[in-house]
C-alpha cells in the first residue's frame, strides 16, 4: 500500500531529527574525547612531582595571558626542565614578544629546550630563541626573520561601483593607511618606520641569542625560511633531531634524567586546533534540516573568532600562492 503525502513528509522529518541527534551525539563524544585526552595527559603526572614539562606552541601566536600564567606556574612546579614543541608559522609581533619574555623568565628557573617539529618561522622562531637550546627536525622550516604589515586597498573597486569614502580627520596621518583611499607617500613612510623599528628589534634579538653578526646575521634575517639542516650551518639551530635528542641534551648538559616522565601542560582552552569541529557542527545542523540553528551556530563561531583578530604588525610566515 502506498504512503500518502503526509506520511512521507512525517517520515522525512523524523529521519532528519534522528540524523541530527546522532550527529550531535558523535560530535559530543569526539569533543569529550579530545578534551579528556588533553586533561588526562596533563594530569597523569602531578605538577608537584619531578617531571619534564612539555609545552606545545602551535597555530597562530597571539597575546595569551593564560599561556603566560601557565608558564609561570611551570616555573613554580616540580618540573626539572621544559620542552617547547613548536609547529607554528608565527603570529603577531606583540604576541611573540609576550611569549618570548615569558620563556626567558622561565628559563631563568628551569632549563628550556625547543624542538621544532614542523615550522618555527617568524614569531615562532622568536619563541624558539627564547629557549636555551634549539633542536630541529632535518626538514623542518626555521627562520623567516622579518616583520610585515598588510592591508587591503579597494579604491579601484569602489570606483567601478561609484562609491567614495569621505574622511574628516584631525590630521593627515590619522587612520592612515586605510583601504578606501590611495596610500599617500607620508602614510607609507609612517608604516615603513613601524616595520623597520620592529624588524630591528627582531634582528637584534636573533643576533644576541644566536651570537650572529655581520654577513651571517644579514643572511638569516632577509625573510627567508631555511630547513633545519640549512639552519644548523647558519647557527639558527643547535642540533638535528627530535624530542629524544632534546632529552639526551638535557641529561648531558643539565643533569635532567631521561627517565623522568613528561607532563604536557595546557591552558585548558579549546583552541583553533579544534576548529574543525565548528565546521562539522554547522554542516551537521544544516544537513539535518536545521538551517536557522546552523546560522546561529556560525554567527556564534564568527563572533568568537572576531575576538582574537591579529594586530597590524605581524611576524608570521605564509608561502605565496601563485
Amino acid at each position: 500500500m502506498s504512503l500518502d503525502a503526509d506520511q512521507i513528509v512525517d517520515r522525512r522529518r523524523l529521519r532528519r531529527k534522528v540524523t541530527f541527534w546522532r550527529t550531535l551525539g558523535v560530535l559530543a563524544v569526539v569533543a569529550a574525547l579530545a578534551v579528556g585526552v588533553g586533561v588526562f595527559a596533563a594530569e597523569r603526572v602531578p605538577a608537584g612531582s619531578p617531571h619534564v614539562a612539555r609545552v606545545v606552541i602551535g597555530g597562530i601566536i597571539r597575546n595569551d595571558r593564560e599561556r603566560v600564567e601557565m608558564l609561570e606556574e611551570i616555573g613554580r612546579s616540580g618540573a626539572q626542565a621544559v620542552i617547547l614543541s613548536i609547529d607554528s608559522p608565527g603570529g603577531t609581533v606583540t604576541g611573540s614578544e609576550q611569549l618570548y619574555d615569558a620563556l626567558r623568565r622561565l628559563a631563568a628557573k628551569k632549563p628550556v629546550v625547543a624542538v621544532v617539529e614542523g615550522v618555527a618561522a617568524s614569531g615562532a622562531y622568536i619563541a624558539a630563541i627564547g629557549a636555551d637550546h634549539i633542536v630541529s627536525r632535518r626538514n623542518a622550516l626555521v627562520g623567516s626573520v622579518g616583520v610585515i604589515y598588510q592591508f587591503p586597498n579597494v579604491t579601484e573597486l569602489l570606483k567601478t561601483v561609484g562609491v567614495t569614502m569621505e574622511d574628516i580627520k584631525s590630521s593627515p596621518l590619522k587612520a592612515s593607511p586605510n583601504p578606501y583611499t590611495p596610500v599617500t607617500r607620508e602614510a607609507r613612510a609612517a608604516v615603513e618606520s613601524l616595520v623597520a623599528d620592529s624588524y630591528g628589534w627582531f634582528k637584534g634579538l636573533v643576533g644576541e641569542r644566536r651570537q650572529l653578526s655581520g654577513s651571517g646575521l644579514a643572511t638569516v634575517s632577509d625573510g627567508r625560511v631555511f630547513t633545519g639542516h640549512q639552519g644548523l650551518d647558519l647557527q639558527l639551530v643547535d642540533q638535528i633531531g627530535d624530542e629524544r635528542t632534546a632529552r639526551a641534551w638535557l641529561a648531558k648538559e643539565k643533569g635532567v634524567s631521561e627517565h623522568l616522565k613528561v607532563r604536557t601542560w595546557t591552558t585548558g582552552r579549546v583552541t583553533s586546533e579544534f576548529g574543525w569541529l565548528l565546521g562539522l557542527g554547522h554542516a551537521a545542523l544544516e544537513s539535518a534540516g536545521f538551517p536557522q540553528l546552523a546560522s546561529v551556530f556560525s554567527r556564534s563561531a564568527r563572533a568568537a573568532a572576531s575576538r582574537v583578530q591579529l594586530d597590524g604588525l605581524l611576524a608570521v610566515w605564509h608561502p605565496p600562492v601563485e
